[in-house]
């Protein structure tokens, strides 16, 4: 008996220290893991080139200038182009490489004010390249320009007399 007393005495004095005569069970365990975020580029779209129908005279019947997005130009009616510059409208549009986008051109006429009187010149006839619609450019290396051409509506030297004539529209580019 006397081994057994002291068998319990030594059990309560290894409680006494600390120390636990029994081992324990691990019960949890810490791993750590990794998040991973991708910026990609902001998708934009930056005018580089205005549309401009360059310098022209009406005549006496008007007519209309066609400007392709290949930057030609052709004429109907009795207006004539002067030399000059003439340009199709050209955007830089950008973001995730290989990412294709949509072309909205504007639906309806834009109207063009004479800088010093309330007389106007309408544009319409809006065509892309890439074409409008639905997917029809693709980012290659991220970036792709788009071309921009319309028709110019010319009136009378009196319905359009000499000076400047400016307007804005809007071009909408949509990320697929």
């Amino acid at each position: 008996m006397r081994g057994f007393v002291s068998l319990i005495s030594l059990f309560f004095l290894g409680l006494a220290a600390g120390i636990n005569a029994f081992p324990q069970a691990i019960s949890s365990v810490t791993a750590t893991g990794q998040v991973i975020a991708e910026v990609i580029p902001v998708f934009s779209a930056v005018e580089t080139s205005q549309l401009n129908f360059g310098r022209f005279a009406p005549g006496p019947q008007g007519g209309e200038i066609i400007l392709t997005p290949q930057n030609t130009i052709s004429v109907t009616g009795s207006v004539f182009v002067s030399t000059g510059v003439h340009s199709a409208a050209s955007f830089y549009v950008s973001g995730d490489n290989d990412a294709s986008f949509s072309v909205t051109l504007p639906s309806g006429p834009v109207i063009l004010r004479h800088v010093s009187s309330e007389k106007t010149m309408l544009v319409d006839s809006w065509v892309s390249s890439p074409p409008h619609g639905t997917g029809t450019g693709m980012l290659k290396n991220g970036f792709q320009v788009v071309y921009v051409g319309a028709t110019l509506k010319v009136g009378t030297l009196n319905d359009n007399p000499v000076g400047l004539y400016v307007g804005n529209y809007d071009i909408t580019f949509d990320f697929n």
